[in-house]
């Protein structure tokens, strides 16, 4: 969604050209028929959003030109690769290992997934901080939108998944979330995810 709704933007344009490469203002007017002034009010608006990033200089006549390009991060979200593969990783995974160790591997991605979230610390203090830490996690790093219910139980429920277009397909995906989330609450997570039409995040946590 990101994608379409980029590039069907005034600023499409300008990103189509910087996936070829780096520019310069002078060099997007150039191509786009534009004023360098109209172009350089949308690079400065997109260096703001993290859109474009400055990556060097070309000397000119007068003065050096700034080159801009990409960012990493709008480069892998433009991208449709990531998914198709990932998908077919997960399917040759799921075919061809048998199922307990096919989840033993999913538990490893996800104890390695956890140690590249949490590179900063485990959260500490009591079950339901962590808990709540858990779910903000989730949110603000995978992409989830999930809350915390409190029924004699501790449930971090998802409006969606994240990675709906695996784990309706793939159970073993939401093994790899469940060791995420073991390792930031410290206490045993069981999954309860609903995977049926649209996929929905649950992850119980006994107090």
């Amino acid at each position: 969604m990101f994608r379409e709704q980029l590039l069907a933007t005034s600023r499409g344009r300008i990103v189509a050209l910087l996936r070829r490469g780096g520019l310069t203002v002078d060099d997007a007017a150039h191509e786009l028929r534009l004023t360098a002034n109209a172009v350089r009010m949308q690079i400065t608006g997109m260096e703001r959003d993290g859109i474009v990033r400055r990556v060097g200089r070309r000397p000119g006549t007068t003065r050096p030109s700034q080159i801009f390009e990409l960012t990493p991060e709008v480069e892998q979200l433009l991208s449709r690769a990531y998914l198709p593969l990932l998908g077919q990783l997960v399917s040759v995974v799921t075919r061809k290992l048998p199922a307990r160790q096919a989840g033993s591997l999913m538990r490893a991605v996800g104890k390695g997934l956890a140690d590249e979230l949490l590179s900063g610390g485990r959260p500490s203090g009591a079950l339901g901080a962590r808990v709540l830490f858990a779910s903000r996690m989730l949110n603000e790093q995978l992409g989830a939108v999930t809350h915390v219910e409190e029924n004699g139980s501790y449930i971090i429920r998802g409006a969606g998944c994240p990675l709906s277009a695996l784990t309706g397909k793939h159970a073993a995906v939401c093994v790899a979330i469940e060791t995420l989330l073991n390792e930031a609450v410290g206490v045993p997570v069981h999954q309860c995810c609903d995977r049926n039409g649209r996929p929905r995040c649950c992850f119980e946590i006994q107090k």
